[in-house]
C-alpha cells in the first residue's frame, strides 16, 4: 500500500483537446431529440465546452486534497480515497461507485460525512470514509485479468478494509455499488455493521396475488422496470456480451466515450433536457475524465459480462442470499428501475430503514448530496450506541 497523487501528464491534456478538435461528426434524422439517442447539437456544444473551457487542473486539485493510495488485491491494482474524520470516535465508512459513474460521484458527500460539525451536524454522526475505484475502472484500471464479477470486488473490499485495520464497518452503493455493498453484508456479517444502498432490483412474481393492492405508484414502478429492459438496457446488453467490440470505439474516441456516458446521465438523473439540469457540468465531465484519461472503458465494461449470472438472479424475484445485517434502503426519485417496498421486504427481510425523496434520481450522492448525506446520517444512528440509548 503505498500514497498516490493524480498528476496527468500535459501530453495527455493537449492530446485529448487535439481529439476532440478533430472528431468526425456524424448526421441524424430531424426533429428525433433525445429519442434515439444523445442529440447532435447537445453534444458539440458539450465537446466545445470539454474542448475550450473545461478545467481537468482544477478538478485534480480538488480530488488530491483528499488522501489517496493503491494497493494490490487478489492480482489486481485497487486505488482508494481514505478521508478521516476529525471525530475520533467516527464509523469507518465504505462508498462504493457504479457504471458510468466514478469515485466523483462522492465528492460532495465527503466534508459533510466527515466533518458534521463544520456543515452544522453532530459530531457523532462523523464517518471515517474509504471510496475504492472497483477494479477496472478509474485509477484502479486498466484489468489484466477477467474473473471480476461482485463477489470478487466484495471479498477485495473486504480484505482492504481489513489491512486498513478497521473491524466493523458500515457500506453503501449506488448502482453496482449496491449489489457490492450487499455482498459483502453477506459474507462478511461480523465486520460489516450495516448496508445502506440507493439502488434495489425488485422484480414482481408475476403471481396475480402479490400484485394485488399494489398502489398506483408501485405499478408505475414496475412498469419503469419493464420499460428498462425493453428499452433502456442496451448498453448493458452490449457490455454484457462484447465488451472487447465496443471497447475500440469508446477508447479511440473522447466524444465517442463522452456520448455513451453522457447519455446515461440524461436517462438516469432527475433532469428536464439535459443531464446538466441535474449535475454540475463540469463534475460530469469531470466523471468522464476518469474513464477517459486512465483507458478504461473496455476494461469497466468487463463487470458487465463477468458479473452476468449474478445480477440475472437479481432481476428473478425471490429471497436472496442469506443477509443478517440491518439493511437501509434510500428511493430517490424517479429513479430508473424504482424498488416495491412490499417486493424488497419480500426478499431482504433484514431492511430496518426505507426513505423516499422527491428529489435526485439513479446518481443521488451527485444529484442531491444534502439529501444523500442525511439519509445516511439517518440510517447509521439506528446502529450507532450513542444514538440507540438516546
Amino acid at each position: 500500500m503505498y500514497p498516490f497523487r493524480i498528476d496527468i501528464p500535459q501530453a495527455e491534456l493537449d492530446t485529448l483537446r487535439q481529439r476532440i478538435a478533430q472528431t468526425r461528426w456524424p448526421s441524424e434524422p430531424a426533429g428525433v431529440g433525445w429519442s434515439r439517442g444523445i442529440p447532435l447539437d447537445y453534444l458539440k456544444d458539450l465537446a466545445e465546452y470539454w474542448h475550450t473551457t473545461y478545467d481537468w487542473r482544477k478538478a485534480e486539485e480538488r480530488i488530491n486534497q483528499y488522501a489517496q493510495f493503491i494497493t494490490r488485491i487478489d492480482g489486481a491494482n485497487v486505488h482508494f480515497m481514505h478521508v478521516r474524520s476529525p471525530e475520533p470516535d467516527a464509523m469507518p465508512l465504505v462508498l462504493t461507485h457504479g457504471w458510468p459513474g466514478s469515485i466523483v460521484e462522492f465528492l460532495d458527500a465527503i466534508g459533510p460525512l466527515t466533518d458534521p460539525v463544520a456543515h452544522g451536524g453532530d459530531a457523532a454522526d462523523a464517518f471515517h470514509l474509504i471510496i475504492p475505484s472497483i477494479p477496472g475502472h478509474g485509477f484502479s484500471g486498466p484489468l489484466a485479468q477477467t474473473g471480476w464479477d461482485i463477489p470478487r470486488v466484495a471479498r477485495a473490499w473486504v480484505e482492504l478494509m481489513s489491512r486498513l485495520g478497521y473491524e466493523e464497518y458500515g457500506v453503501q452503493g449506488g448502482d453496482w455499488g449496491s449489489f457490492i455493498s450487499l455482498e459483502m453484508g453477506r459474507i462478511a456479517p461480523r465486520q460489516v455493521t450495516g448496508v445502506h444502498v440507493n439502488l434495489l432490483l425488485t422484480p414482481p412474481s408475476g403471481d396475480p396475488a402479490e400484485l394485488a393492492g399494489l398502489s398506483a405508484t408501485d405499478r408505475i414502478r414496475i412498469g419503469r422496470l419493464a420499460r428498462y429492459h425493453a428499452e433502456l438496457s442496451g448498453y448493458a446488453q452490449v457490455q454484457g456480451t462484447r465488451p472487447l467490440t465496443v471497447a475500440y470505439g469508446l477508447h479511440d474516441s473522447p466524444v465517442g466515450q463522452l456520448a455513451w456516458i453522457m447519455e446515461k446521465f440524461k436517462e438516469w438523473t432527475d433532469s428536464n433536457g439535459a443531464p446538466e439540469d441535474a449535475i454540475d457540468r463540469d463534475l460530469l465531465l469531470t466523471n468522464v475524465m476518469f474513464y477517459w484519461l486512465t483507458g478504461t472503458a473496455g476494461s469497466s465494461a468487463q463487470l458487465y459480462y463477468d458479473s452476468g449470472t449474478y445480477l440475472r438472479r437479481w432481476f428473478m424475484p425471490g429471497p436472496r442470499d442469506v443477509m443478517t445485517v440491518p439493511i437501509g434502503v434510500a428511493v430517490a426519485k424517479p429513479d430508473v428501475t424504482p424498488p416495491v417496498r412490499r417486493f424488497a421486504e419480500r426478499d431482504l427481510p433484514t431492511i430496518s430503514h426505507w426513505a423516499e425523496y422527491d428529489r435526485g434520481s439513479h446518481f443521488f450522492a451527485m444529484e442531491e448530496p444534502d439529501l444523500f448525506t442525511h439519509d445516511v446520517r439517518l440510517f447509521y444512528r439506528s446502529l450507532r450506541p450513542e444514538f440507540a440509548a438516546s
